[in-house]
This record gives structure tokens, C-alpha cells and sequence, in this order.
């Protein structure tokens, strides 16, 4: 019964013109500290909550080699203490207040969040900027948290093996990007890490100037702008070391990797070089890439998973990914497990799924199966609004790589203006052998 009426919705839904389901985008304001502080606010009057997000623009991809794993560890570090409370003691106080608080860092960013009642944003606004300016990086703290980080590392890359391999892919899908640098960092450069680094890096990033304030939620601008001044508008700004966006090589070359683990089949991952909508020429390219992973391999309905996992089974698993929002160029990975009932040889499979892409390139898609990919694209954004911390993560996340947040309103028309051909040009042009990567898992068995 639920299987039926979810299949009629989702009918349903494809009939809808592709306009009809982007409602118009809440009411959002911007303004800028004398400090340089930027801050956004989106009004969601929904519900009597708000989330708060300050975004430092800086990531695992600013990183030098042999300091791998600072914006990571610095992440960790701020909550050890500042001039105002000792280690956990804002945890503790945002507990009580009943909200919620966490942080994470990226290639490009360093995040800290929180959710709770509007009447409690202030709150919020005084954890967040004593600890982007006062945050105390003592060494005896740093030697404990150092080995926290270091077993994180071993529980999430070096025990997980796709963890791993795609860690170890990105080393040669990045041939000329800082992107090859894990987030978590080396393991030897965490041996090595000295807490002088983090100060330094603390220094020379965490300054209002460097820093988006995204608010989104049950509040008027009129009082965020009040808070913000209030707990923000004394921090003085500084300059920051330049960082010029991640630019890949045009063609690096067609590139492999060998990796041995503990599986019953083989696995294989594929990748190829792409721009984003940070470094295309034209914003269209990179829908159109958004929209050709959708149909290749990243959804239900999608050529690789219809025809190589359901109806040939020469796989057990397909996903695919590639990510647009990025400050410099990306990669679309295709990831697959082989069925060694049907198919034994990574290479055998890498073959056919060429295929499936040389069919794509003779051919541009029917407008019908385009439509479907977009209507599915638009549909999950639009859902993603309704939640407040998605809203946020994606007006910070463009305002940190570069981009306009306004362009999150504009999603919907620039995927509508994708036609087949451009689907099929995106192919041509950056599915090619030397833009590709390719990583084999095979099982260990096979190790001679």
C-alpha cells in the first residue's frame, strides 16, 4: 500500500511543470560589520527557532604540505578554553538552554553552529565570537587532544576501507589542486603537529574579515544586526595570507591505483576531472554536470544503476557524486561493487561502463529523461528548505567558495535552462581518458 502511494506521488510529481515546485524564496538580508564581518539573515518564521552558523573561510585545501590536518584540529582546539570559559563550559551552558551545538571543517571551510530559541541567539553570538578571538591553544591541551584526533583518523580513513580508497584517489585525481589534502590530515603530520602551528594558523584565519554570520529562522534582521554589532562589532579585523582558488590541470592525463583490502569482490572507483560553478566558464556547464551525474549514476532511475546493476548485474552497488560548489575544480566519482557471480575483472567493468558513456556521447539524452533528472534536483532542494540548517549551510556555503548566496534562489531556472545537448557536450568535453582516475579494490586474496 505505501509502496503504491509513494509511486503515485512521485508520478505525480513528474507531471508538475518544473517551475511549479520552487515556491519563491523567503525574505533574506545582508549586511557588513565595520570589521568586515559579513552576516546573513533569512527570515523562517515557521517555526520559533533559530540557527546560527559562522563560517571561517578556511579548509583543508589552504593547508601547506607537511601541515595537513590544522583547520581540523584548530576546530577541535577552540572549545578547550578562552578567555571567558574553560573547556566545556559553553557546551554545558547551550545544554541548559536546551539548544544544540556542533562544528565541522572541509576542504574549504571551518564551521561552528548552533540551534535554539530566537530569544537565546545572543547567547550563541557570545560563544561564537569569544572563541574565534580569544580561544587559549595551550599545549598541554593540544597534546590530549592530538591523540583524539589521531584515533578519529584510525576509526573513520585507515579501518574503512572506502574511506581509505577514496582518500588515497583523490592523491592522483588532484594532480595539481590542494584538494589531495585530507581534511583530517596525514597521519605523519599529525604525528608531528606542534600547537605553535595552530596558534599561527588561528592568527592568521580567524578574523572577522575572513568570516560569514548566517542566521536563519524565527528573527528579524533588525535584531540580528543589533546582536551581531553588540558581540561582534569589537573584534578588529586583520589582513589574511592569499589563497588563491584550487585550479586543476586541463587534461592530467589518464591515471590508476591499485589497492588491496579484506573484501569478497572487487571495487571500482572512477573519476574525472570537472570544473565547478566557481571556475566555469559559464555557470551552464556545471548544471549541466550536476544533471548528467543525476542520469549517469546517481539516482534510481539513472542508465548505470537501470542497466549495470538491475538488469545485467555486473554490479551490486552503484553511487555516483559530484560536487559543484566548490571554490576551485571538482571531480565526478563514480563508485561501483563488482557481482563476481557475473563479472570478475575491474577492467571488464570499467569497459562496459565506457560504453554506457559512449552512448551518451553519440546520443543527447531524450528531452523526457532529462526532465526527470531536473525534477528530481529541484525537488530535493526544495525540500531541503524546510529544514533551517540546511538553508544555512547553503547561504554560507556560497558565500565562503565565492559565489553570490543569491544564486540559491536561482537554482531552479538555471537547471531549466539545461537542454539534451548540453548534457551531451558536457560529456564529450570531460568524460574523457585523460581527465579520468581509476582506483581498484581487489581483495587481498589476489595480493601476490
Amino acid at each position: 500500500m505505501n509502496i503504491s502511494r509513494c509511486t503515485f506521488v512521485l508520478l505525480f510529481i513528474g507531471w508538475l511543470p518544473l517551475m511549479a515546485v520552487a515556491a519563491s524564496p523567503p525574505s533574506t538580508h545582508e549586511f557588513v560589520l565595520d570589521n568586515g564581518l559579513k552576516v546573513l539573515v533569512r527570515e523562517d518564521h515557521r517555526s520559533p527557532v533559530v540557527t546560527s552558523q559562522l563560517w571561517l573561510k578556511v579548509g583543508a585545501s589552504y593547508e601547506p604540505p607537511g601541515q595537513s590536518g590544522l583547520s581540523h584540529a584548530l576546530e577541535h582546539m577552540v572549545y578547550k578554553g578562552s578567555s571567558k570559559a574553560c573547556a566545556g563550559e559553553f557546551a554545558m551552558a547551550l545544554e541548559k538552554l536546551g539548544a544544540t551545538q556542533n562544528a565541522f571543517t572541509g576542504k574549504d571551510f571551518t564551521v561552528y553552529h548552533q540551534t535554539l530559541i530566537p530569544g537565546r541567539l545572543g547567547v550563541a553570538f557570545e560563544i561564537m565570537a569569544d572563541l574565534m578571538s580569544t580561544a587559549e591553544l595551550s599545549a598541554e591541551d593540544f597534546r590530549t587532544e592530538l591523540t583524539v584526533i589521531q584515533e578519529e583518523r584510525r576509526l573513520r580513513i585507515d579501518d574503512q576501507v572506502m574511506a581509505r580508497s577514496f582518500e588515497r584517489l583523490d592523491t592522483i585525481a588532484y594532480l595539481a589542486s590542494a584538494y589531495r589534502t585530507p581534511t583530517i590530515g596525514w597521519m605523519h603530520d599529525l604525528q608531528r603537529m606542534k600547537v605553535i602551528q595552530l596558534q599561527e594558523w588561528y592568527q592568521a584565519w580567524y578574523t572577522p574579515n575572513n568570516a560569514t554570520l548566517v542566521v536563519v529562522g524565527d528573527v528579524t534582521p533588525d535584531h540580528v544586526k543589533a546582536l551581531a554589532q553588540q558581540y561582534f562589532g569589537h573584534l578588529d579585523r586583520r589582513p589574511t595570507p592569499s589563497a588563491l582558488a584550487p585550479v586543476e590541470l586541463a587534461e592530467p592525463g589518464e591515471r590508476s591505483l591499485i589497492l588491496h583490502a579484506p573484501l569478497s569482490a572487487p571495487r571500482l572507483i572512477i573519476s574525472f576531472n570537472t570544473p565547478t560553478l566557481t571556475t566555469a566558464k559559464d555557470r551552464r556547464t556545471a548544471h549541466a554536470l550536476r544533471l548528467l551525474n543525476t542520469l549517469l549514476a546517481d539516482s534510481e532511475s539513472s542508465r548505470i544503476k537501470q542497466q549495470l546493476q538491475l538488469r545485467e548485474a555486473i554490479f551490486s552497488e552503484v553511487a555516483s557524486e559530484y560536487d559543484a560548489f566548490t571554490r576551485g575544480d571538482s571531480v565526478l566519482t563514480i563508485s561501483t561493487h563488482l557481482n563476481s557471480d557475473k563479472i570478475k575483472k575491474p577492467e571488464d567493468a570499467l569497459a562496459r561502463v565506457w560504453q554506457m558513456i559512449d552512448e551518451l556521447k553519440d546520443k543527447a539524452p531524450e528531452k523526457a529523461e532529462l526532465d526527470r533528472a531536473k525534477t528530481l534536483l529541484i525537488t530535493n532542494s526544495v525540500y531541503a528548505k524546510d529544514d533551517l540548517d540546511n538553508q544555512a549551510n547553503t547561504l554560507g556555503l556560497l558565500e565562503t567558495i565565492g559565489l553570490d548566496w543569491r544564486l540559491a534562489d536561482q537554482e531552479s531556472d538555471e537547471l531549466n535552462k539545461v537542454t539534451p545537448e548540453d548534457i551531451q557536450q558536457a560529456a564529450i568535453t570531460y568524460l574523457t581518458r585523460a581527465r579520468m582516475s581509476t582506483t581498484q579494490i581487489l581483495p587481498e586474496k589476489n595480493n601476490e
